[in-house]
């Protein structure tokens, strides 16, 4: 047997809200449109998820120049109650594996700095 195809419907297994909070803990220095890029959201439905996010401490916005730098949470718990007592950082340790994030390596490093990103000018803040 084997597993469902993607074409047998049009949910999935996340919601808009844990799409775009495991795509920030992939990469926090993301910016809104980039976000929106990958999880298939317009900006706006992205930049309302991201308060969201932060208003209910999931994740923490900095900003650092014009850009906008994201801190996930992990000790978050979940918000239903089916999964009280769990946290959401184990899920998203497992869907944020470092194979899985773009080049195969963590792109939070600690020498980061504006601008080094590709397509980081000032003239495409988000």
């Amino acid at each position: 047997m084997t597993g469902p195809s993607p074409q047998d419907s049009s949910w999935t297994i996340l919601t808009g809200h844990g799409h775009v909070l495991v795509e920030i803990a992939r990469n926090p220095r993301a910016r809104i449109r980039d976000i929106s890029a990958v999880v298939g959201l317009t900006e706006r439905s992205v930049q309302a998820i991201v308060a969201d996010l932060d208003e209910a401490g999931y994740l923490t916005r900095t900003r650092v120049g014009r850009r906008t730098r994201y801190t996930v949470n992990p000790d978050s718990p979940f918000r239903h109650s089916a999964q009280d007592g769990h946290l959401v950082g184990p899920l998203l340790a497992l869907l944020t594996k470092p194979d899985d994030v773009a080049g195969g390596t963590p792109v939070d490093t600690p020498d980061d700095t504006p601008g080094d990103t590709p397509g980081d000018t000032p003239d495409e803040a988000g």
